[in-house]
């Protein structure tokens, strides 16, 4: 089987009506995002930070994944498909793909603020303060948030490097470092770009632009890999 990874950004989840992290010029209630996403505004509100991602888990467990999320799922019949996602909802999982790895984190995650390998998963949306592991210590957002590192990017570009197709979705592939994922892929191998802002990515070869949603799109680039 042939190795397709595929890159998806805030576009592929925006169509199930997940709202963008940008959403509202970069404001939430008033507050900018770096004030409700950061480890300074963690020691500063932390009761703020929580209620920022409530209401954006909240949201989550109330959309589904979309025909582009589906189609993904149907490349698995003929390739080895991995999907390396800035996103942190679940829509991809929950649409049936296999191999996912989450850039900066899972909204439906949680995890200890002394031991960060203590990770759980919520079969609810609210996370309040006195919510603790087992040691004793609030759980926080496993979230990658703004200052922070990005601890899968390394695991990302291993991926990247021996994709032998590779498409990119709902990306402005202008945010770093996820943006530079791309850099990596082999120069001989078929890239496809899927969005309804695509451009003509200069230095990237044998690249397909599609400017189009990913729902309408995909089903029928998936139907072209698959015939192949």
């Amino acid at each position: 089987m042939k190795k397709l990874v595929i890159l998806t950004g805030a576009g592929m989840s925006a169509e199930s009506g997940v709202k963008t992290f940008r959403d509202s010029d970069g404001l939430w209630q008033n507050h900018r995002f770096e004030e409700v996403a950061s480890p300074v505004a963690w020691q500063r509100d932390p009761e703020l930070v929580l209620e920022f991602y409530n209401q954006r888990r909240k949201q989550l467990f109330e959309v589904g994944p979309n025909a582009g999320h589906l189609a993904l799922v149907r490349l698995e019949e003929k390739y080895d498909v991995h999907i390396v996602t800035q996103n942190v909802d679940d829509l991809h999982e929950r649409a049936g793909s296999s191999n996912v790895l989450h850039l900066h984190g899972e909204l439906k995650k949680v995890r200890s603020t002394l031991d960060p390998s203590m990770i759980y998963t919520l079969d609810h949306w609210e996370l309040k303060l006195g919510d603790t592991c087992e040691k004793g210590s609030q759980l926080r957002p496993h979230i990658v948030w703004f200052g922070e590192a990005v601890d899968m990017i390394g695991p990302a570009v291993e991926v990247v490097a021996e994709a032998e197709i590779c498409m990119v979705i709902g990306t402005s592939m202008v945010v770093y470092p996820a943006a530079g994922l791309i850099n990596y892929v082999k120069d001989k191998i078929p890239k496809y770009y899927v969005d309804p802002k695509a451009f003509h990515v200069q230095g990237i070869r044998n690249l397909e632009v599609i400017k189009e949603k990913a729902g309408i799109a995909l089903p029928e680039l998936v139907d072209k890999l698959l015939k192949q």
